[in-house]
């Protein structure tokens, strides 16, 4: 369930309950001068720090104490681990250069082999970054060892790399491996 009430209050930030003085000027007002509308809506915001607060694990929260507020909670978290524009373009580029060097690891089971492309590639896709079918798909099977060099050249001339999902591609290499 999403409670869309909670989200509003992170990215609203505090709500002042004020009151307008006589004079024109604006003070805030005292709870016992609270109707119900007003207490909702500290409600909510208590509600929204508390979930929040709640999501994160013990020894992150203990770095965060001293946010009162959702909306500069929120904030100071997509500021550590989000971080600004630089790092942002240092972790597209890593995960770039990731996939540029992906390979065939030693040691690797084919199935560890696919569970790590298949964890890169999302990455990437959750990142925004963009890389065609057939870019994919290559990259996938010439990763594979030597000595499956034989079946990578029949997959390539047999199949449409452009047209292939990557789970296309993958139920191919398995069933390759079966047959072998």
């Amino acid at each position: 369930m999403k409670d869309f009430k909670v989200w509003r209050n992170i990215l609203r930030g505090t709500v002042k309950v004020t009151t307008t003085l006589e004079d024109g000027s604006i003070t805030n007002k005292n709870v016992e001068n609270y109707i119900h509308a007003e207490f909702e809506k500290i409600e909510e915001q208590e509600k929204a720090l508390s979930t929040l607060t709640m999501a994160l694990s013990p020894d992150i929260a203990q770095g965060f104490r001293e946010y009162d507020s959702t909306k500069e909670l929120w904030e100071a978290l997509i500021e550590v681990y989000e971080g600004n524009d630089d790092m942002k373009q240092s972790r597209l580029d890593m995960l770039c250069q990731k996939f540029n060097l992906f390979n065939h690891a030693l040691g690797e089971t084919l199935e560890t082999r696919l569970q790590r492309f298949i964890t890169l590639t999302t990455e990437m896709s959750t990142a925004g970054i963009y890389v065609p079918r057939s870019e994919i798909n290559k990259k996938l099977l010439n990763s594979l060892p030597k000595s499956w060099d034989m079946n990578v050249s029949v997959i390539k001339k047999t199949k449409d790399l452009n047209r292939l999902t990557l789970a296309e591609t993958m139920a191919v290499i398995k069933a390759c491996d079966l047959d072998d």
